[in-house]
């Protein structure tokens, strides 16, 4: 249960804040709703409180699992399908829907693993970029440290062999 001024993470949109609870009706019946507005593009959503879990909404990450996250991006011995661009597309794009920090991290992996051995479809480059700034914004929020900092931090990863 989250309560207003709590910080939320919603997948596929990033960290939040959930500026009130409302009872709205929807079909005649009343329930209480998260009105929560995204940090990253102040796009408001409304979460029935009753199925925030199923929807994926959770906690922000915890500073002591941020390594774990740098341990995935920094490990490089994984195998990229090598599938055609769309149907990996797809998959990623599952991982990412999934809300899971983790999952988000693989995909930003295996996207510039795969930058580095050939040129990504637009589709992909796209969901790099989405994949970078989920994981700047909850690292920075989660660590209280600058989005430009994180994204640095993020980058010397990725430039050391």
């Amino acid at each position: 249960m989250f309560k207003v001024g709590d910080l939320a993470v919603y997948p596929a949109q990033g960290v939040g804040v959930i500026e009130a609870i409302e009872n709205k009706e929807v079909m005649g019946k009343k329930q209480p709703f998260y009105i929560m507005k995204i940090m990253g593009n102040g796009m408001k959503i409304m979460i029935p409180t009753t199925s925030a879990k199923a929807v994926g909404l959770r906690e922000v990450i915890l500073e002591k699992e941020i390594p774990r996250v740098y341990e995935i991006l920094r490990n490089k011995d994984v195998t990229i399908d090598k599938q055609t661009w769309n149907k990996r597309y797809r998959e990623y794009l599952e991982k990412i829907k999934t809300g899971s920090v983790f999952e988000i991290a693989s995909v930003l992996r295996d996207l510039f693993i795969l930058k580095s051995d050939k040129n990504l479809s637009f589709g992909e480059r796209k969901m790099m970029d989405t994949a970078k700034n989920l994981l700047v914004k909850e690292i920075s929020v989660a660590t209280n440290k600058r989005e430009d900092k994180v994204e640095q931090d993020l980058q010397t990863i990725f430039t050391v062999q």
